[in-house]
Parts: C-alpha cells; structure tokens; sequence
C-alpha cells in the first residue's frame, strides 16, 4: 500500500515558513519521499501500518494547514502514468525491498 500526502501550508510569514519547513522536514525524518514540492509518497507493507503513518503526520499538522492523506494499493498505484514535459516516463516507483533478518 501506498501513503501519499498532499497538503498546502501557508508560506506568508517567516513563521510560517519555519512551520512548512518543519512539516517538510518531519515527513522525510517519517520516511517519506518528495514526488512534488508539497506532494510526499511512501509505501507501506499494510494496511495498518499506513493508517499509523497517517496518524502520525495527523500529529504533525501545524495550525493552519490542510493536509490530505490518501492510500493506494500496490495495484492502483502501478497504474498511474508519470510525465515529464511531453515525455511520458517509466511507471512510478517501484515498492522498496523487502529487509531479510538473520
């Protein structure tokens, strides 16, 4: 499953610029990636799982901010087509690797 969120902060004032900033920088320490400036994708091996990143960035959430947070299987998400300019690019990301414990 896939975990995407997508929000839009205000950028005004320098504090809130500091609080987008911190949000940005608190998604990346979570394990997100960016795929566009205020869009952040991240895979997840289950369902619950997803749902408790997406409690965690609930908690993250300055005030005021609208954060949406959306969750596509592996399927749905393999799917969505990618473009760059004209040029339409190789499918999304593939989910990582699976860690091997010994």
């Amino acid at each position: 499953m896939w975990v995407w969120v997508l929000f839009d902060l205000p950028v005004l004032t320098s504090a809130e610029r500091k609080r987008a900033t911190r949000f940005r920088n608190d998604l990346l320490d979570l394990g997100f990636e960016m795929v566009q400036f205020s869009v952040y994708l991240r895979h997840a091996w289950s369902k619950e799982k997803a749902e408790s990143y997406a409690r965690q960035v609930g908690n993250l959430v300055p005030d005021p901010g609208h954060v949406q947070v959306l969750f596509f299987t592996d399927k749905q998400y393999a799917l969505s087509q990618v473009f760059n300019g004209k040029r339409r690019s190789k499918t999304p990301a593939e989910k990582p690797a699976q860690l091997v414990l010994f």
